[in-house]
């Protein structure tokens, strides 16, 4: 079965956004290429334990089992060397990518303190959004007892949109709850 999120985008963002833009070519419209999510973690060069805790998180958050990213050069005053394991991603594309991401608006965004709608600034100029999560239990899926350190995570949707306004409009329609 087909993620509810894509089988809404189908039928109602595409005629949305060619109505609002005047696509001529339906496979003009943007679509969702892929989501990113990491977590990088400084503190991982004096305690390399962090990392499994955020690795098994990552895997729990993004039902794919991240990849470990290393450190490409060294800086002494972070006592960093190369080839160090600083933190963890994952790169979601397909169904899993529109159940991240309706989870995401659904349900993890709407659980923050305080929260009030994401920031339109966020976008890159080529129609692409990133988001800053300060901690990881705002997903259902983390048990909150067994989290030993808060860590905070990088979002980022990549859009075939061209510009920002096309990027923005598609992130809308598909029910991203942006600040007015």
């Amino acid at each position: 079965m087909a993620a509810r999120l894509k089988q809404h985008y189908k039928k109602n963002v595409v005629q949305a956004l060619v109505k609002e833009f005047g696509y001529a070519n339906v496979m003009a419209v943007p679509k969702l290429a892929k989501i990113s999510v990491n977590i990088g973690l400084g503190e991982a060069t004096q305690n390399p334990k962090l990392l499994d805790g955020a690795v098994s998180e990552l895997a729990l958050i993004a039902g794919q089992r991240p990849i470990i990213t290393k450190a490409k050069k060294s800086i002494a005053a972070f006592k960093l060397r190369e080839g160090m394991s600083i933190g963890c991603t994952v790169t979601l594309r397909g169904e899993r990518m529109y159940e991240f991401l309706d989870r995401l608006v659904n349900v993890a965004l709407p659980r923050v303190r305080d929260f009030r709608g994401v920031s339109t600034k966020s976008f890159d100029g080529r129609g692409n959004y990133t988001l800053g999560l300060k901690d990881q239990l705002i997903f259902p899926e983390i048990d909150y007892n067994k989290v030993e350190k808060i860590k905070g995570m990088n979002v980022c949707i990549t859009t075939t949109a061209g510009s920002d306004a096309e990027g923005l409009a598609l992130l809308k329609h598909l029910g991203m709850p942006f600040r007015q």
